[in-house]
């Protein structure tokens, strides 16, 4: 084994370990540096922090993600492994709608299963929001999908982009989706009501069955439905708590009791933190995996399946396989010589 063989691989590109260290140092750094600029107009820490804590603030930084882990996914995808901004996952494709569209139906009805087996299990009871507080659930339902959609589409590209792809593009399948999917859960870990072991498995499980959208379409904008749709559904809908957070719960069209136990709807937490979301995840993923509705396109297949050699490389491949047609050439050649020359001595013996 040569020395550069830790750092590139047989087809001239960084290792995709590197390629994973390279866009997470440069994603902690720019994501701080934004921070850095954004306080600036602010008096004091104080101010800033009470910022970040409203819905405005919440929105903004998740707008900055999402632009930061998409500008350097594609940075990182370009000058490392040659690749076009398509192959991000964000590409415009002929199914991009359909995509979106059906992750959307699939992440609302997914969290329909859950509240339906708690109900079942008579963990919540329900009562629609009065008539005269309809104008502001009205607003709650549109901002709430605003909110949820920007949310959901940072922390796919974040997770779902580059990170899982460039890993996918060297290794096994399941080695990527278990990563991104133990990050996804452990960035989770720090929000409000968290309960103990649940939240950590089920968020897992939410990672891996978001991971699995991406494996079935090869494309961010299922994934990206199934994730503002669940939560959407789970805050704006149903007032719930949403990985603890009820920012944007309070004014919900459906005004959802908790009547427990915690271990079945998640307590405080919402039902993220319970086991009817737990069985509701594994189920999905399990629909998600076999149906039919959703394909990947050819090409988003092969570039997130394979590594693309350097340009160095893939002209010297056809130069190898006519330097391996002359050889083979050759020895025919000779063997038919060699053939011909046995065949006149025996003449001749014969004479």
């Amino acid at each position: 084994m040569k020395f550069q063989d830790i750092f590139f691989n047989s087809k001239g590109r960084p290792r995709s370990g590197w390629r994973l260290f390279v866009f997470v140092f440069l994603f902690i750094n720019a994501m701080a540096f934004a921070e850095a600029l954004v306080r600036i107009p602010f008096g004091g820490q104080e101010e800033a922090r009470r910022f970040f804590a409203s819905i405005r603030g919440d929105a903004t930084g998740r707008v900055i993600l999402l632009l930061i882990a998409t500008g350097l996914g594609w940075l990182c995808g370009r000058l490392m492994e040659g690749l076009p901004f398509r192959a991000l996952g964000w590409a415009l494709h002929r199914r991009w709608l359909r995509d979106l569209l059906v992750g959307s139906l699939v992440g609302a009805a997914s969290l329909l299963l859950a509240v339906a087996i708690a109900v079942l299990f008579g963990g919540y009871t329900f009562a629609f929001a009065p008539v005269s507080v309809l104008p502001s659930v009205l607003q709650t339902l549109v901002l709430a999908a605003g909110f949820f959609v920007i949310a959901g589409a940072a922390e796919e590209v974040l997770l779902r982009g580059y990170p899982l792809q460039t890993l996918l593009r060297s290794l096994p399948a399941w080695v990527p989706l278990v990563l991104t999917a133990l990050f996804f859960s452990l960035g989770h870990l720090g929000n409000p009501n968290v309960v103990p072991g649940f939240t950590f498995v089920n968020t897992m499980l939410a990672g891996v069955w978001l991971a699995v959208a991406y494996l079935r379409t090869r494309s961010l904008w299922f994934p990206v439905g199934v994730h503002w749709a669940w939560n959407w559904s789970l805050g704006a809908l149903f007032g719930l708590p949403v990985s603890g957070i009820t920012m944007l719960s309070h004014r919900s069209l459906i005004q959802t009791s908790d009547r427990g136990p915690a271990w079945l709807t998640g307590g405080a937490y919402g039902i993220e933190g319970g086991a009817a979301c737990t069985l509701a995840l594994i189920l999905s993923t399990v629909y998600i995996w076999r149906t039919r509705l959703v394909q990947a396109d050819p090409e988003m297949k092969r570039l997130t399946d394979e590594e693309i050699p350097l340009p160095a490389l893939q002209k010297r491949a056809p130069d190898a396989a006519a330097t391996k047609e002359e050889t083979e050439e050759k020895e025919e050649t000779e063997a038919h010589e060699a053939g011909e020359t046995q065949s006149l001595r025996r003449d001749s013996a014969e004479s």
